[in-house]
């Protein structure tokens, strides 16, 4: 009776250990089955701010430009003889007509050599009337034999002598008188006075600035292009300028295009006509773009063209799956929204409606699969049920 107990349990141990060893042997398997099996390809959930349409938009070709404001008339009032100022009738920002005395120097001077030059012509006027009866005497003489021709000829010279002194004195006359009235500056043009460099009881030389007058009424930008750019333009073309200190945009257009280059860079100067605005003032810097053309295209945002390849692509969501597509690409553009997205033109490669990557994302291989979040959001929570 004991003898069988004892083969009864040993018999159970061994049937204890065979079945843990099964079960270890099953569990191996299964494990090296797993891991030899395929895994199942990652899908990427997109957002709608992950994915960029083609849509028609209106772009255009610019070119970026800089450059100061500057009236396109404009002059300074400079002395034209030397004097002491008496008079400066106007100050900065005060407007001025054209003819209007503006600055008085000092006339004593010139008084004394406007009487000194008419003294001389008095004198010259005298030595005529001598020298005319002189000749008219000796052509009696000559008459009556009582001279030779010689002394007329003497008294002709003479009188001819006399008569050039007295048209030179009275061209002094004038001169002097011409330099009496320079001591009086009018204005040359109507507009504002801009700077005041002088100041009356000084003593100015010839040629020196005193006034500076601007007319705003026309104003204009003077900024300089590259021969490239020039080929490009034409005149009338459009602009649209951001100027220091004015909220809205200021409109212009290429008004002169200069036809020599500069020496130096190669630039080429063009000018621009400002449309008129009551904030303008001279000196003020602008910046903008000029229009060059402008029509309906296909586009995409600049950041969802890629270019980790030597050719331009983009990531075309095509059914469920991402794939690369090589595009060509034409005009570059501002949008005209806050965000001021860069788009580029699509010339070949994609259709008006197609649905791309946006750059956002980052590198994404060629063939993974995606789907929405909404439909990503609807599998895991099923998944939680």
């Amino acid at each position: 009776m004991k003898r069988w107990i004892k083969w009864a349990v040993a018999a159970a141990v061994v049937l204890v250990i065979a079945g843990a060893v099964g079960r270890l042997v099953i569990d191996r398997r299964a494990a090296q089955m797993a891991a030899q099996a395929p895994k199942a390809a990652p899908v990427l959930a997109l957002s709608d701010s992950d994915i960029a349409v083609a849509a028609t938009r209106e772009l255009e070709r610019a070119i970026d430009i800089s450059g100061s404001v500057r009236a396109v008339n404009s002059a300074f009032v400079k002395s034209r003889v030397a004097g002491e100022i008496t008079r400066i009738a106007v100050r900065e920002g005060e407007p001025v007509k054209a003819g209007q005395l503006l600055v008085q120097q000092d006339t004593t001077e010139f008084d004394w050599r406007v009487r000194q030059a008419e003294e001389q012509a008095r004198s010259a006027r005298a030595q005529l009337d001598i020298a005319q009866r002189t000749l008219a005497n000796n052509r009696a003489l000559v008459t009556q034999g009582f001279i030779s021709p010689t002394a007329l000829d003497t008294a002709v010279s003479n009188e001819a002598a006399a008569q050039a002194n007295l048209l030179a004195a009275q061209a002094a006359v004038e001169i002097a008188k011409k330099a009496r009235g320079d001591t009086a500056l009018t204005a040359p043009l109507s507009g504002l006075v801009a700077q005041r460099l002088a100041q009356p009881g000084e003593r100015i030389g010839v040629d020196v600035r005193i006034l500076e007058i601007v007319d705003l009424s026309r104003l204009e930008i003077e900024t300089a292009l590259a021969p490239d750019d020039v080929a490009a333009l034409r005149l009338g073309a459009p602009a649209r300028l951001t100027v220091d200190g004015i909220g809205e945009p200021v409109t212009a257009r290429v008004a002169r295009i200069n036809p020599s280059a500069q020496a130096g860079s190669r630039t080429v100067p063009v000018y621009l006509a400002l449309d008129a605005h009551p904030a303008l003032r001279q000196g003020l810097f602008a910046r903008g773009r000029i229009t060059i053309e402008r029509r309906r295209v296909v586009a995409l945002p600049a950041s969802a063209i890629r270019l980790d390849r030597a050719d331009p692509y983009v990531l075309v969501l095509e059914g469920g799956l991402i794939q690369a597509r090589p595009v060509r690409t034409g005009l570059r553009s501002q949008a005209g929204n806050v965000e001021a997205v860069e788009l580029v033109e699509i010339v070949q490669g994609l259709a008006e409606g197609a649905r791309v990557l946006a750059g956002s994302v980052g590198a994404v291989a060629d063939g993974t699969a995606w789907r929405g979040a909404a439909a990503a959001g609807a599998a895991a929570s099923g998944a939680a049920r």
